[in-house]
């Protein structure tokens, strides 16, 4: 198996890694100036790094990822596989597909669900694109928990993107809370309080946030309104809080969204 990689950032050196240990040719281009991993071979041109490639995956950011392909798609073997990981929406993966299949070039759309330091190839994810079940072939062998959602280019993605709202989502009311009780001398305090219950939390209780708030946002949204004023008093702007008093306000006007069954 002869593999291109484009991108040997953190990601990206750590797979190209993985894959040179497991045995494969792996040869690679990034025009930055990062660390080329053991067993990975570096060219100056990405012509170079494809040539001959059964196998070619994209670590870039979205941005790039059309450039990515673009950049030697007259040198990449007609029948290659070509999985794109960027965490793009999914029009740009169905133009990366179209682009792709002018060539017959398989391409794949590929979503990691976690980080890949401490995970490398053991990352989860998902794959769709006409290239799929290939893809999942060769990394499940590898030990990657992948899984193939079929050949729609953007499937993957676009169940990243959804997850991603809630996860960065999280992120983002943390910091947002921490900040304000960094002011108010109560950051020990606050982080006991909420790591306690995360650590508590399962799906009853994720049940319980939704749908209590369908018969409570009234009420959470006054409160909502006095936490984001706390915040301002604190010289802290309330971004993240003003979107759920937003976020309530819709809820009155137009309910909630329908809520999966229980899975447990």
């Amino acid at each position: 198996m002869r593999v291109g990689v484009f991108g040997l950032g953190e990601a990206g050196g750590l797979i190209a890694a993985a894959l040179a240990e497991a045995g494969m040719m792996v040869s690679a281009y990034d025009p930055a100036e990062v660390a080329t991993p053991i067993g990975v071979v570096r060219y100056q041109t990405p012509a170079q790094a494809v040539l001959d490639a059964n196998l070619v995956i994209a670590l870039t950011a979205a941005a790039d990822a059309m450039k990515a392909l673009n950049q030697a798609f007259d040198m990449i073997p007609a029948g290659a596989i070509y999985a794109d990981f960027s965490t793009a929406p999914a029009y740009l993966k169905s133009d990366l597909c179209s682009r792709a299949l002018q060539r017959q070039i398989a391409f794949v759309d590929v979503a990691l669900l976690a980080v890949v330091p401490g995970n490398g190839i053991r990352t989860t994810a998902l794959a769709s694109g006409p290239g799929a079940d290939r893809f999942v072939e060769i990394f499940k062998s590898l030990g990657m928990p992948v899984e193939s959602l079929g050949e729609k280019p953007g499937d993957a993605a676009t169940r990243k993107l959804l997850r991603s709202v809630f996860m960065k989502g999280l992120a983002g009311v943390m910091i947002e809370a921490l900040q304000a009780a960094d002011r108010a001398n109560l950051s020990s305090w606050l982080w006991s309080n909420l790591t306690s219950e995360i650590a508590k939390a399962d799906e009853s209780l994720v049940h319980r946030l939704v749908s209590g708030t369908g018969s409570h946002a009234e009420r959470r949204l006054h409160e909502m309104k006095a936490s984001a004023q706390l915040l301002q008093d604190l010289g802290v702007e309330p971004v993240m809080t003003r979107g759920t008093v937003e976020n309530l306000q819709r809820v009155l006007e137009d309910g909630l969204p329908p809520i999966p069954a229980a899975t447990s």
